[in-house]
């Protein structure tokens, strides 16, 4: 036999002006006895409960149990999330705190799919080629990448470097995503060491994330490298070019 039984606790005591408010919370468990009464007979008078009978074993307790996922409509584009218009189930706490209370979004009902459906116009406005693009671009523009070059034989910075120097760094970005300075930099030239430039990288054709790099160089011969500089990325460095340029393609 089972048995539903709610109970309410006083919660948090509130005062205001002189006056204490408690909040009420209401919280269900479901039981079941133990050891069952014995069944009686029709127009009886039942038997007699003992007390082995109010011997309950817990069955479910709500306030552990795990709440499904709410469906929310996206009322703008937000941020890892999604853009707007789209349907998206995420847990109660995180859809309340972060869509439903700043407005981000709506519960989702057939008015307000209808009413928050992207329409062709505001796909042409859309700036966001995905809900993840964003926290990529935001990342990309927080580092500050060394190009290690070579300090014996000459070069000329090309794309591949950047590519080579970001996947160094645990990012993977294709050649054609990248963007160099038109102004060729040419080296070895030790008047360039920890000198800033700034690349652009293209994320899903349409963000563009402003990367911050600075030439270092390195020699195979160890007697001849520079000596080293820990936390380089923190230390102040001049530009590289006496004004801002605009980064090329290819």
């Amino acid at each position: 036999m089972l048995a539903s039984l709610s109970a309410a606790f006083s919660g948090v005591s509130l005062c205001t002006a002189g006056r204490v408010l408690s909040q009420q919370t209401r919280n269900t468990f479901i039981l079941k006895r133990r050891t069952p009464p014995k069944l009686h007979k029709k127009n009886e008078k039942p038997g007699k409960l003992r007390g082995r009978h109010f011997v309950y074993d817990l069955v479910e307790d709500t306030n552990i149990k795990k709440k499904p996922n709410l469906e929310v409509v996206l009322t703008t584009f937000v941020e890892g999330i999604g853009s707007k218009g789209e349907v998206v189930s995420l847990k109660p706490r995180i859809a309340y705190n972060q869509l439903l209370l700043p407005g981000l979004g709506v519960y989702k009902t057939p008015e307000s799919m209808a009413k928050y459906a992207v329409a062709e116009t505001d796909e042409q406005k859309e700036q966001h080629s995905s809900a993840h693009a964003q926290r990529t671009v935001n990342k990309l523009e927080s580092i500050v990448l060394a190009v290690v070059m070579n300090k014996d034989h000459p070069w000329v910075l090309e794309r591949w470097h950047i590519k080579a120097s970001l996947r160094k760094a645990g990012y993977y970005v294709p050649e054609e995503a990248i963007a160099i300075p038109e102004q060729p930099i040419a080296g070895p030239d030790l008047l360039k060491q920890n000198k800033e430039f700034i690349c652009t990288i293209t994320v899903n054709n349409l963000e563009k994330a402003r990367l911050r790099c600075r030439i270092h160089h390195w020699s195979t011969e160890p007697s001849e490298r520079l000596p080293y500089v820990t936390d380089h990325w923190l230390q102040p460095a001049e530009p590289l070019f006496g004004e801002p340029v605009e980064p090329k393609a290819s």
